[in-house]
Order: structure tokens, then C-alpha cells, then sequence
């Protein structure tokens, strides 16, 4: 047992956390903006809140939650953790010199920070008020259904109308667009998984996620706000 804490203590074993979870979490984020998407179906909000529903009562969806909450915490800890050891061996290794590397690579933990604000923007606004002021969402119900579910459509939209929000989560979506690019390759790279033949495929695919996946999410406050 002592040889697990160990390594994941260690710096190569921290490595591997925030390799095994980034992935998990990139992996949430396609999926969540698959499942948002819906706010674009021109439907009055329907499909956004029968899935906002779906997703806020499934056992198994509830479950999955949890652990990703717990892989959101275990990322940030572990990431603040590098910054700092990182942080102090470079200001004796770089002390006559420069640091060498991507802007992105040298600034992860000023882009970290700002994605986990974004989050806490984000949750604060929706996922809180959701599970436990439901008072301030309304209900509504569908042809079809036999009970009312939350219209959690009218709360995004609400947000969406503010300019400080939408302003709020470009910023969040610009600094997570510079963290996926320089994150998605470093976990390949931590877990062994580059190769000169397919190297150029996972670059490919790392630099499509960070800008494909913000620029999905940043679509849906402009759309809301101007429409």
C-alpha cells in the first residue's frame, strides 16, 4: 500500500493524475456540449429541458457526476501541486536564463486558474441553483409528460441576456482553449502514448479539440444574447 502512495506522490506519478484525469475531463466536456447543443433547437427550450431533466434524475448519470466532482478536485490539487514544484526549480534552474517552451506550457497554472473560475462561475449559476434553490428556476410541463420538470432553459437564457455573463464565460472559453491546446498532448505524452507514426495524428486531434470544443461552448451564450 505504501509503494501506491509513493508514487502518486511522486512527481511522475502526479504526472499520471492529471494526464488520466484531463482526459476524463476533455472527454466530459464533449459530452456536455453535445447534451447543451440543444439549446439550439429552436424549440422553445424542449429538448434542452427534457435532457436537463433526464440528466439531473438518472441514477447512473448521478453517479458518473460524483466522480467526476471528485476528478475535478483531484486535477486542480494536483495541478497547483506541479505548479508550485515547478515553479521552484525553475527560478534556480532559469535563474541567469529563460525558460524554454509554449506560452500555454509555461502559463498552465494562470490558465487552470482561470478555467476552475469559469467553473465556479458556471456551477454557481446553474448547477447550484438547480439541485438546491429551485425556487428561483420555474417548472413546466410537455405534452405527453405526466409531471412538470424544472425550465432550466428560461435560466440559461436569463444569464445569457447579461453582457458581464457572456463576456465572462468568452474569457473562461478563450483560457480553456490555451489549456486543451497544450494539455491534451502533454497527457499523451506523459502515458507513453506518442509515436513519430501517429504523433502528428494526436497533435492534430489535441489542436481541433482546443479550438472546436470552446468554440462549440462560445456559440451558445452569442446565439442566446443576440437572438
Amino acid at each position: 500500500m505504501s509503494w501506491i502512495l509513493k508514487f502518486f506522490t511522486s512527481s511522475i506519478g502526479q504526472k499520471v493524475i492529471m494526464s488520466l484525469t484531463g482526459l476524463f475531463l476533455i472527454s466530459f466536456l464533449l459530452v456536455h456540449l453535445i447534451g447543451n447543443l440543444q439549446l439550439l433547437a429552436g424549440d422553445n427550450g424542449e429538448a434542452f429541458n427534457i435532457y436537463s431533466d433526464f440528466m439531473s434524475n438518472n441514477p447512473l448519470i448521478q453517479g458518473i457526476s460524483k466522480g467526476l466532482y471528485l476528478f475535478i478536485v483531484l486535477h486542480t490539487i494536483q495541478g497547483l501541486m506541479m505548479a508550485w514544484k515547478n515553479k521552484k526549480a525553475k527560478a534556480s534552474k532559469y535563474a541567469g536564463g529563460k525558460a524554454s517552451g509554449s506560452w500555454s506550457s509555461k502559463n498552465m497554472a494562470l490558465l487552470g486558474t482561470l478555467v476552475l473560475a469559469f467553473m465556479l462561475i458556471h456551477m454557481g449559476d446553474f448547477w447550484y441553483k438547480i439541485k438546491f434553490d429551485s425556487s428561483s428556476i420555474a417548472a413546466i410541463k410537455y405534452a405527453g409528460m405526466d409531471h412538470e420538470i424544472k425550465n432550466v432553459y428560461a435560466k440559461v437564457l436569463e444569464t445569457f441576456k447579461n453582457p458581464l455573463f457572456v463576456v465572462a464565460y468568452l474569457v473562461g472559453l478563450l483560457a480553456l482553449a490555451f489549456h486543451l491546446g497544450h494539455g491534451f498532448q502533454s497527457a499523451f505524452q506523459t502515458l507513453g502514448l506518442r509515436h513519430k507514426k501517429y504523433t502528428p495524428a494526436i497533435n492534430f486531434l489535441g489542436l481541433a479539440f482546443a479550438i472546436l470544443i470552446p468554440l462549440g461552448f462560445a456559440i451558445l451564450p452569442l446565439f442566446m444574447y443576440f437572438n
